[in-house]
């Protein structure tokens, strides 16, 4: 078991199994944010510049993380609904065009194709309860679908999908790859490459254990004069910082999509976030939350009447574990565990539970014991 006691001095008797939704943040993240803090205050913007050299080495770390072929092919932006954005409304839709995605993504990843039909594009739902859910997902590209929009791991379920053969079906047949990878990066390697997609986002505050209001977009190289812009300013020029220049283009490099100032207060915290995450490495951090979803599930399957809800296979397995307890009302068992200070979440038909690589031995120990009791065992 990884110890992260200084990292995470959660309070004594909380149970924190919800990073599929919002994570804490490590200390040395909150440590970053009071530094920051603190020279606004005694000195304000004076020493800017190296402000921007933490928003440099946040680029890195998170072209590092995705196996980004360089920084500039990374955007900080807002959230992953706002990359999902600037993809759908970027491409150049024809009435006819088809989107793939599956029946069971977040809200993010369907609203945002679906608002296309008015320009005559059509959004196509594929089941993944088959038993070849990439053959199925491959299949419905025919000659009219331009692009696949998939989860890396599914919000509710926490199934896992394997990326690299999607994304190498989709190269065959001409159809770009759309990864919304919030749950996976951070918890799981990712590699943008080996994947072979064209656009990948996800938000910092889940498994990059950072703040609400900044993430991260991948656009392949070759692919980024093919997105439109719709939103411009001062920061998304090429000459950025040249303020009495009246030409100007559009940054060659991802800073393109973003058009204001940067958000330095969420940069601060979630390079530092990533720091840590890097400093474990991301072979250490998955093997160590597989143990945890293994005990967990280990657990929870010794319980008269829990139904799991996530895939049982390994390959498929990821952060997540969603099931219900017969007898109970997910909305009352939901609320049991919340006070119970077992803080998880109601999805999927069920309850879900996401651990992550620091997550203390006794909060799953103290969680199914909380179950047993409820169960009646």
């Amino acid at each position: 078991m990884i110890q992260n006691n200084d990292e995470f001095p959660q309070i004594v008797g909380l149970r924190y199994l919800n990073h599929a939704a919002v994570a804490p943040w490590p200390r040395r993240a909150a440590r970053a944010v009071s530094a920051f803090a603190e020279q606004n205050v005694g000195i304000g913007a004076r020493d800017y510049p190296q402000w921007l050299t933490v928003e440099r080495s946040l680029r890195q770390r998170l072209a590092r993380l995705l196996n980004a072929p360089t920084s500039a092919d990374v955007a900080l932006v807002k959230n992953t609904s706002e990359a999902l954005s600037f993809v759908a409304f970027g491409l150049d839709w024809k009435s006819g065009d088809r989107i793939v995605i599956s029946d069971e993504e977040f809200p993010s990843n369907r609203v945002v194709w679906e608002a296309l039909r008015p320009q005559g594009v059509e959004v196509i739902q594929v089941s993944l309860k088959g038993s070849d859910p990439e053959a199925d997902l491959l299949a419905a590209c025919g000659p009219r679908v331009r692009l696949m929009s998939i989860s890396a791991v599914q919000y509710a379920s926490g199934m896992r999908l394997d990326l690299q053969r999607l994304g190498e079906g989709c190269e065959q047949r001409g159809v770009l790859l759309c990864i919304d990878a919030i749950q996976q990066l951070g918890a799981l390697p990712f590699d943008v490459q080996s994947n072979r997609c064209a656009f990948a986002m996800a938000d910092g505050h889940k498994w990059m254990l950072g703040p609400e209001g900044l993430g991260v977009f991948y656009c392949r190289g070759d692919l980024r004069d093919r997105l439109t812009l719709h939103e411009y300013g001062w920061h998304m020029l090429e000459h950025a910082g040249d303020y009495d220049r009246t030409d100007w283009e559009p940054a060659r490099s991802a800073r393109r999509f973003e058009c204001g100032s940067p958000n330095l207060l969420g940069t601060m915290a979630l390079e530092a976030s990533l720091s840590l995450l890097e400093e474990v490495g991301m072979e250490q951090v998955a093997s160590a939350l597989a143990e945890r979803i293994d005990w967990l599930r280990q657990g929870l399957e010794g319980l008269n009447g829990i139904e799991m809800l996530s895939p049982a296979e390994r390959e498929r397995r990821s952060g997540i574990l969603t099931f219900r307890l017969a007898g109970w009302d997910n909305a009352a068992l939901f609320e049991r565990l919340k006070a119970e200070q077992v803080v998880c979440a109601l999805r999927g038909g069920g309850i879900r539970f996401s651990p992550h690589f620091y997550t203390e031995e006794r909060v799953i120990d103290e969680t199914l014991a909380q179950l047993r009791a409820i169960a009646g065992h």
